[in-house]
Order: structure tokens, then C-alpha cells, then sequence
């Protein structure tokens, strides 16, 4: 069987969140910042105050519309062969995107993150065999701000043949990003049913919408896009201290940002997203290397199936400062979580100190432990070849395995073989240098680097894309703030 689910919610207390929610949605409403949403969804019988900009929705238009979210979508890469489909039932990892700093990998210093980091990252993850996305995780300061999201997908048509992934940054960014991922994957029609973009919605917890991440959502409803709607709330500074609150909070944010969604284009693809945690009570800090994160995260992913979508979690994020035990720790317990409990799309990969710091050895570190987490999670498959019963009377008392077919057929389905961690006698590993974990991860991410060689997209292709990349370098950022639709 597989090994046991991790539930931290009943079904009675799933129903109770859910109905909390719907009551804090008709009484206390959300702050939505964007007029032309404000309009839509008065329209549609929700309540708006223009002045505060909060806006009221009745229970009925909540659960009408949350019933237009899709179960599934599929995820693609600029290969478009390469294909995962997202749903409840499934479960995936990608890379978390908000690193501005960078442990180098040759010198170990501790700097401002660059292009060549974020293209790095790129081929790293196109490589390492059990990480199917890239969320933008590397940000640079080597480049004018207002071209980071044409930069990346450039970096990403270029260099990766997997899935990408930002946030939603407004009107002119998002429909960039929309326009150039088109442009890579050879027409706007050919993302229509196979995404190779995905797109976090970031929310302002307490019960408020992010104006250009609004903005975002609607140009990717739009274009039918998914979005992964995703609070950051923090229990004891922006939502409630306790986890339940916290969850109803969460809970009415995330459903309300589903339900804007599906008013500008039923059927957008989405995901109950969570980035959220604790407070780190003695300093007002975020914690998202905390155990509750888990637990949070496991209950995201009950609530999120109670509305038969997927869950989008954050798991091995850390608060530790180096790649320490700390580090170690707080990322395999998150991605624990979040895979027995339900997750279906874990970003995780590659990164340190509340995220904001980038290693590419991590990400090669992440991807061995995502291998044990998957192995865990698959648990133990009992039918005629597994239980051996032949293979036990031919071998006998005192015999030896090694050589059975049986072995030679099964060890590699069944046993979890490292690719990074030692387990060799201290002999062994001595006389091959006594490196450890780290090291090793750093030999693997400079071989793999070393032996990346850019996609050879067609002239016309590269030339689009590259053109393109300069008219944005030649707009100001009064230009993106011009283009914002009305508060």
C-alpha cells in the first residue's frame, strides 16, 4: 500500500473552515484594489464600497464560481512532449522563486544574484531528473528591473526545455510574459490546453488583493492561464495567532481570488496555493522553515481537495543562514508535509533564508531528497513478485540474494539509490577523498553545468525573441506604471 496520507483537519472541521470563510466573505469582504474587478463583481451581485473598495460576496456567487475552476490541467515545457498533468491525484516539484542573493558555487561567497545565476539555475534544473519547473527562482541585479521577466523567459526559451514559471507583476509585465511564451511555443494557441507558464498570484494577507498582482491574475484569466493563488499570511502578525484562524483567513483570500478568476474567464486553471506559516513571535519575522508550515501546508492541500482543485505548497524552505543541519532539517520536514499531505505542485528546490537566498548545490541536494520523499511516499507494493515467496524457497536457509534474477529485475524500482549521499565503508570513503554531501553536490552541479550547451532555436526564432527583449529595455518605468488600470 502506499504509505499512510497526512491529514491534520477531520471532514467536520474542513466544512466548518469552509463555512467561516464564506462568512467572513459576506461580512467582512475583501479589499480589491482594481476598479474594473470592482465593477465585474458588482455586476454580479456582490456588494462594493467604492470608498473603501471593499467588496462583499454572497455565499452563492462563492460556491456558484468556485464550481468553474477546473480539476486538472497540463503542464508542458518549452518541449512540449514533455508533459505532467495537474491534478488532485498527482504530485510534482518545482523551484521557488524569490532569491535576490547567491552563494557562489565556486567560491562560496555571498553576493547579489546575477543573469549568468538565473540561466544557471535554468540548465540545473533541466537536468536534475525529479524537478519538472523553474519559478523564476534566481532574481538579478545585473539587468534593469523592468526587463527581469522578459530576461528569464529569454533565458528559458534559450536554455531549458522543462516548464517556467513567475508571478503576476501587472498589466504590461503579465501580458509581455503572455505574448512572449506564445511567441517560444510558436502561437497564443498552442498554450491553450498544454501551459508551459505558470503563475503565482501573490495575496495581501489580511483579506486584501496586491494591485499589480490583480491586474496579473486578470490578464492570465484572459489568456487562460494557470494561477496559483498564494498568501503569505503569517499566524500572529497578519493573520490570526492560531493555525484554525489563520486557516479561515487563508482560506476566504485564496477562494475569493479563484472566484475573480473564473469571473473574467470560466475555466481558468488554478491552484489553492499557500506560502503560508507562523510569525517568528520573538522578532515579527517569517518562519517558513517552522513546522507549522507543514501543518499548514497539509491542511491546504484537505481544503484545496474539498474544492477538487490541486494544492500549489511551499516545502523545503529554511530560516537557516548556511547549509547547515538546520537547513538540512527544516527543508526534508516541509517536503514530508507537504507530499503525505496532498500537495500536488511543491516548490521547493534551491534555496535558504526564508527563500530569499539561492545555492545551486541545494537544488541538486533537493532533488536526492525529493527522491527519498517520492520513495516514502510510494510505500510498499505487496503482489505475487514483491512478496518473493519462490525466490524465498529456491534461496533456502543460509543463502545469499545477490545473484537472483528477482534482484537483478527489481533493486532499482524498489530501493532508493542515492546519487549525492556516501555509503560507502569510512575506508572506501576516505580513500576517495572523505568529501561530503556538499561537495559532492557542488561536483554534480559543475559537471552538469559544464556540459550545457544553449538549444539551437531557429534564427528567425532567436531573432524575435531577442528583438522583442530590446523594446522592453527601451520602455521607462513610468511606462509599466502608465499601463495599471484604475485603483
Amino acid at each position: 500500500m502506499k504509505s499512510s496520507s497526512y491529514q491534520v483537519l477531520s471532514k467536520t472541521e474542513i466544512e466548518l473552515i469552509h463555512q467561516h470563510s464564506l462568512e467572513i466573505l459576506d461580512e467582512v469582504g475583501i479589499r480589491v484594489e482594481v476598479q474594473k474587478m470592482r465593477h465585474m463583481l458588482q455586476d454580479l451581485g456582490c456588494r462594493v464600497d467604492d470608498a473603501t473598495k471593499v467588496v462583499k460576496f454572497p455565499s452563492n456567487i462563492v460556491e456558484g464560481y468556485l464550481k468553474k475552476a477546473p480539476r486538472e490541467f497540463t503542464l508542458c515545457g518549452a518541449d512540449p512532449e514533455k508533459q505532467w498533468i495537474i491534478n488532485p491525484d498527482t504530485r510534482v516539484y518545482g523551484g521557488l522563486g524569490t532569491a535576490i542573493n547567491m552563494i557562489d558555487l565556486w567560491s562560496g561567497e555571498y553576493r547579489q544574484a546575477t543573469l549568468k545565476d538565473q540561466v544557471d539555475h535554468l540548465v540545473l534544473f533541466d537536468h536534475l531528473d525529479n524537478i519538472v519547473s523553474n519559478q523564476m527562482d534566481i532574481w538579478p541585479h545585473d539587468i534593469p528591473m523592468q526587463s527581469i521577466h522578459v530576461e528569464g523567459i529569454r533565458s528559458w526559451a534559450k536554455n531549458c526545455t522543462k516548464s517556467f514559471g513567475m508571478g503576476a507583476y501587472g498589466v504590461m509585465a503579465t501580458t509581455d510574459m503572455m505574448e512572449m511564451t506564445s511567441l517560444v511555443m510558436g502561437g497564443s494557441e498552442q498554450i491553450q490546453n498544454k501551459h508551459p507558464f505558470i503563475t503565482i498570484v501573490s495575496i495581501h494577507s489580511p483579506l486584501a488583493t496586491a494591485h499589480i498582482q490583480l491586474e496579473g491574475l486578470m490578464i492570465l484569466a484572459e489568456y487562460g492561464q494557470p494561477a496559483l493563488m498564494s498568501p503569505e499570511a503569517m499566524a500572529g502578525t497578519t493573520a490570526p495567532v492560531t493555525l484554525a484562524g489563520l486557516l479561515v483567513q487563508h482560506n476566504a483570500e485564496i477562494i475569493a481570488h479563484i472566484v475573480m478568476a473564473q469571473v473574467v474567464n470560466a475555466g481558468t486553471p488554478v491552484m489553492y496555493g499557500t506560502v503560508s506559516t507562523i510569525a517568528e513571535m520573538r522578532r515579527g519575522t517569517v518562519a517558513l522553515g517552522s513546522v507549522e508550515t507543514g501543518i499548514i501546508t497539509a491542511a491546504s492541500a484537505q481544503l484545496a481537495h474539498f474544492y477538487d482543485i490541486p494544492c500549489r505548497a511551499v516545502a523545503g524552505a529554511t530560516e537557516a543562514k548556511t547549509m547547515d543541519i538546520q537547513c538540512g532539517i527544516e527543508r526534508q520536514q516541509s517536503m514530508i508535509q507537504a507530499a503525505l499531505g496532498g500537495a500536488n505542485y511543491i516548490t521547493c528546490v534551491g534555496t535558504i533564508e526564508s527563500t530569499l537566498a539561492g545555492a545551486h548545490e541545494l537544488a541538486v541536494i533537493d532533488n536526492e531528497i525529493i527522491g527519498m520523499v517520492e520513495r516514502m511516499a510510494r510505500g510498499i507494493e505487496v503482489n505475487d513478485t514483491s512478496l518473493a515467496l519462490d525466490v524465498i524457497k529456491r534461496v533456502g536457509p543460509a543463502g545469499n540474494y545477490l545473484m537472483e534474477e528477482h534482484t537483478q529485475m527489481n533493486f532499482r524500482r524498489e530501493h532508493f539509490i542515492p546519487k549525492i549521499s556516501n555509503r560507502d565503508a569510512r575506508e572506501i570513503w576516505k580513500k576517495n577523498g572523505s568529501k561530503e554531501m556538499l561537495e559532492n553536490a557542488r561536483e554534480e552541479a559543475k559537471r552538469i553545468l559544464a556540459r550545457h550547451e544553449p538549444k539551437q532555436l531557429d534564427p528567425a526564432l532567436d531573432k524575435e525573441i531577442d528583438d522583442f527583449v530590446d523594446r522592453v529595455l527601451n520602455r521607462t518605468i513610468e511606462d509599466f506604471e502608465a499601463a495599471e488600470w484604475e485603483s
